[in-house]
């Protein structure tokens, strides 16, 4: 498999964290050469640097520096996209416009453009000017309510960036390939308004579904996923490790009966049956925290129960499985040095035995990324000299 499958695609992003740097991230790891729209430094302004092992490294990216409210940092940034075939931008709705980087000027410009707005709530609605954060999508959303609770019965904190990747990020690199392909057939760009909030929304489809059409309430309790049911939960193991477990399917529950020497005549026709459930959970709990974690792992993992550990960071990061399937590489950064990082790990995508060069997030490529452009070296020292770039 390879990593070239968007090799030639050139984007442009405005975007410094988020669901636009990890888009960018994605696209990059698919062959796309990205260009990163920082601010001019100025005197005490706090400048956003994400550090050399965030986003992938930085790798595939280059840089460079802009005063867009300059007007030869407005537009060196027209210039650029005029040269693009992407753009991604994650100001708050309205301010692209304003600063004449918006999608109507530069489609103008470049019509074969595709061009996405990533934000927390999209380009309108009531909601669309608010500041939020991952877990302010997440509560709009209806994940949180739905997930597990604290000991006071509040929801609890999901314990990864959900939102930001796999409901924006992700969303976004999606979209934008989906537009690529448009592209290629009808020869025009496309605009793309990527929300945090609806890709949240599109995740909770199961649920939101069932109460759209049965009334059903799916907060916690109410179904499979959130505890309802004994044979989808976690627990806990005689060396305080913990086990995840999944037996949906029938055939699945009657190994985890058969492999945890459970009573079959009692429990075997109740998978589904709520009186059950309490008597069910409690013999799992004292079957499981007879043993460790992984003489479970070790017993059920290959017993078709759906049976898996509760792995820490660390414990994942030297798993076997994740090291045959390569997802931690090595990577060399010029100021911070060898470092371990995930690998390129989206599908399709190259693994490499090799080392990988970082780019230097200290510095910029601005003069040579604007003379790709078709600036003149007199126009790039004159925007350099006025500060507009740097």
């Amino acid at each position: 498999m390879s990593s070239d499958l968007l090799a030639g695609v050139s984007v442009l992003d405005f975007g410094t964290v988020g669901p636009a740097a990890r888009a960018s991230a994605i696209l990059a790891d698919y062959g796309a050469t990205i260009t990163k729209v920082g601010a001019v430094p100025r005197a005490g302004a706090v400048t956003i640097t994400p550090p050399a092992f965030a986003y992938s490294g930085g790798r595939g990216t280059r840089r460079v520096q802009l005063d867009l409210k300059a007007d030869k940092g407005r537009a060196a940034a027209q210039a650029l996209a005029a040269a693009s075939d992407v753009v991604i931008e994650s100001f708050r709705p309205g301010v692209a416009d304003r600063l004449g980087i918006g999608w109507n000027e530069l489609s103008t410009q470049n019509p074969r453009l595709v061009y996405c707005s990533t934000s927390g709530y999209g380009q309108n609605g009531p909601a669309s000017q608010r500041a939020g954060h991952d877990l302010n999508y997440l509560a709009v959303g209806g994940f949180l309510d739905c997930s597990g609770r604290r000991d006071d019965g509040g929801p609890a904190l999901p314990g990864a960036t959900v939102a930001d990747i796999a409901a924006g990020g992700m969303q976004a690199a999606m979209a934008i390939m989906a537009a690529l392909i448009g592209r290629g057939n009808t020869g025009e760009g496309r605009y793309l308004d990527v929300s945090i909030v609806d890709g949240v929304v599109a995740m909770m489809s199961l649920y939101v579904d069932e109460y759209l059409v049965t009334g059903t309430e799916p907060g916690p309790g109410h179904n499979v996923l959130t505890g309802r049911y004994a044979w989808y939960g976690i627990y806990r193991c005689a060396d305080d490790g913990w086990i995840s477990v999944g037996a949906i399917e029938p055939r699945f529950y009657a190994n985890l009966l058969r492999e945890l020497d459970l009573d079959s005549e009692r429990f075997g026709s109740a998978q589904y049956e709520d009186e059950a459930q309490d008597d069910l959970r409690a013999a799992m709990t004292k079957v499981f925290a007879t043993r460790s974690r992984g003489d479970w792992a070790g017993q059920l993992g290959d017993a078709d129960c759906c049976v898996a550990p509760v792995m820490t960071i660390p414990e994942m990061t030297i798993d076997p499985h994740v090291e045959a399937r390569g997802l931690v590489g090595r990577a060399v950064h010029p100021t911070d040095g060898d470092l371990a990082q995930l690998d390129r790990i989206w599908a399709g995508t190259v693994r490499r035995d090799a080392p990988e060069s970082l780019p230097d997030t200290s510095s910029t490529d601005t003069a040579e990324l604007l003379a790709d452009a078709g600036w003149t070296g007199t126009e790039i020292t004159a925007a350099i000299a006025e500060g507009a770039a740097a």
